[in-house]
Order: C-alpha cells, then sequence, then structure tokens
C-alpha cells in the first residue's frame, strides 16, 4: 500500500512539474489576443531577439500578433514610432538623446544588445586615404543625426582633427556604399552589415578604421509615452518575448548566424568573426543614463540638439515593464 501511495506522489510531482513547465512556455492562454508593430531595423545583427522571438514563436507564447516593420537603420524605425506607424522600434542611442533633448515623450523600454565593434570608417586608398590623419580636406559620408555620425565625430577628435577639417555629406545608410563606390566620396562613416560590404566590394582599395574604442551601440526597444503607459502588461508580455529570443540566439549560435547573416546581408564568416562581441541581454543598466548625457553633451556642443539643455534621461526611460518582468536585470539609480 505504501508503494502505491509512493508512485502516486511521483506521478503528481511529475504532472505538476509538466503543468508548470506548461505554464512557463504558455503564460498568456488566458490574456486577449493582441496586435502591434514593431519598427525594426532587420539589416542589424543586434536584432537578434526580435528575429528570434517571431522565428521560434515566443511573440505566439505571449498571444501576440507582431507585424515586424523593415528599416535601414535605427533612426528610420525611432521616426516610424514618433508617426505613429509603428507602436514600438529598436534603437540605439543617439536617435533616443536627440528625442529626449527635444522633449519628445519617447520611452526606453530596455536595451536588447550591445557591442563594442560593428561601428568604424572606410576609406579609398586610391583617393589618399592611408592613415587617420589622411581624412583631412577628404568628403565622408555619413548618415547624419545617427551613432556612426558621433563615431565621426569622437573618431575626428581623437586625431586631432575636426568636422570643419573635412566635408561631410549625408546619406541614408543603405546609399553611402554607392555613393564611396562612385567616388561621390572619399570615405564613409557607418555600421554593419554596410561596413563589411564596403570592405569586400573595394578589396585591397579599402582602408579601415574601427570605431571599438570609440563608440559602444546600446541598442534598445523604445516607444512613445503614450502607447507605453497605457499597454503595460503589452510591454510585459513584448519583453518576455524578447528575453526568451536573445536566450534563443545565445544558445543557438549555429541556427542564428546563418540566418542573421541573410537577413542583415552579410557574409555568415563576418557573423561568426563578430559573434563573440555581440552581448544579447535585455537589461536596463546605469551605463545606459550615462551614454545619452554623453552624446547629449556632443549634441548640445556641436550645436545638433533641438535645445541646449540637458534632460532628465531617467524620464525617458520605462522602468517598470522591466522591473515586473526580470527585477535583477534593472541596475538604474533611481
Amino acid at each position: 500500500m505504501r508503494s502505491k501511495f509512493a508512485i502516486a506522489a511521483v506521478l503528481l510531482v511529475l504532472l505538476l512539474g509538466a503543468a508548470y513547465v506548461v505554464s512557463q512556455r504558455s503564460p498568456s492562454k488566458a490574456l486577449p489576443l493582441e496586435k502591434l508593430v514593431i519598427a525594426v531595423n532587420t539589416e542589424y545583427v543586434g536584432v537578434c531577439g526580435v528575429v528570434a522571438a517571431q522565428r521560434q514563436g515566443y511573440f505566439a507564447d505571449e498571444n501576440l500578433t507582431v507585424v515586424v516593420q523593415p528599416h535601414s537603420s535605427g533612426k528610420s524605425s525611432m521616426q516610424a514610432v514618433l508617426e505613429n506607424r509603428a507602436d514600438l522600434g529598436t534603437v540605439a542611442d543617439i536617435p533616443v538623446m536627440f528625442a529626449a533633448v527635444a522633449g519628445t515623450p519617447v520611452r526606453v523600454v530596455a536595451t536588447l544588445f550591445r557591442t563594442e565593434k560593428d561601428h568604424g570608417l572606410v576609406g579609398r586608398r586610391d583617393r589618399g586615404i592611408t592613415g587617420p590623419a589622411s581624412l583631412k580636406g577628404k568628403r565622408v559620408g555619413v548618415t547624419q543625426g545617427t551613432s556612426a555620425h558621433f563615431t565621426l565625430d569622437v573618431f575626428l577628435n581623437w586625431q586631432r582633427l575636426s568636422a570643419n577639417d573635412i566635408t561631410i555629406v549625408n546619406y541614408k545608410p543603405e546609399a553611402l556604399p554607392e555613393a564611396l563606390y562612385k567616388g561621390e566620396v572619399d570615405a564613409v562613416a557607418s555600421w554593419e552589415p554596410f561596413l563589411g560590404e564596403i570592405r569586400s566590394h573595394l578589396g585591397d582599395n579599402a582602408v579601415s578604421f574601427s570605431g571599438e574604442d570609440v563608440y559602444e551601440s546600446i541598442y534598445n526597444i523604445v516607444g512613445m509615452q503614450q502607447y507605453v503607459l497605457a499597454h503595460p502588461e503589452t510591454v510585459r508580455r513584448v519583453l518576455r518575448a524578447l528575453m526568451s529570443g536573445n536566450r534563443y540566439c545565445r544558445d543557438n549560435p549555429e541556427v542564428m548566424q546563418p540566418l542573421l547573416a541573410a537577413t542583415a546581408k552579410q557574409t555568415k564568416e563576418a557573423v561568426l568573426a563578430a559573434w563573440p562581441s555581440y552581448h544579447f541581454e535585455i537589461e536596463l543598466d546605469q551605463g545606459l543614463v550615462l551614454a545619452l548625457e554623453d552624446r547629449a553633451r556632443w549634441a548640445i556642443r556641436n550645436r545638433m540638439a533641438a535645445s541646449d539643455q540637458m534632460p532628465n534621461f531617467l524620464e525617458y526611460i520605462y522602468l517598470d515593464g522591466l522591473s515586473a518582468v526580470a527585477p535583477s536585470s534593472v541596475t538604474i539609480i533611481h
């Protein structure tokens, strides 16, 4: 009789465990189906978590129907959010900073991804680009108001040069490679995958300068204050799905690397080589606040900002969502 009770107890524990697993995998079955649009820079490896969440069904597990709206830059994704063409968007720190300095009510929901090795410059050797100092007097293409613009400015400063020592030509990110090939500019400042595409096309004629020590890309998911505050449960569901997506990226690089290579228009070898520098973590870290303040000082000093006043960036970060889902991932002092 005792053995029967023991077997029954074991079965009960197993059943409860299975139920727990199912509840963890499908936490939102009681929640209503919700549709939302996420503006995504689909040509950037940093959005791996979004791609995985869509591909592996993590959004669906949260009863979310997500439309991924493709863009070629975080600046473009931010514009879609500002114009209410998307509910959320993936965007680097620079567009967030510009919006906050202008007083635009955006909210960072979480940081998706960080890396320090995907920005830089590429110049043409046959245009006299041989080293950093040779940029003086040259035409340099860049997408103004982006992380590449910040990288270029800091890089010049490190070489004891300034924006006045070069001619800056503004292009959309996807237009930069062709501008360099045609000789409209002598060098470009950009990010991957565009830099890799240019190096591959130019071969020995390419001269590269890494932005590794100049700029760390902090890639985030953002929304307008009105949407974020009105949809707290949706935000939590999105964050849970993205956490699962990022975990999948970390645990299954052999699956995601070729997929991202195709999405980001990079070679598998390029993605593989850079993979160790990619940090797929959903977080809200104090470093984000410090980075936003640093970028704001740059924009104000160069008279690119809508105001000369430093905003309180805590007012532009939504802490409640991630605090509810993963409180240990919130290290912002508040």
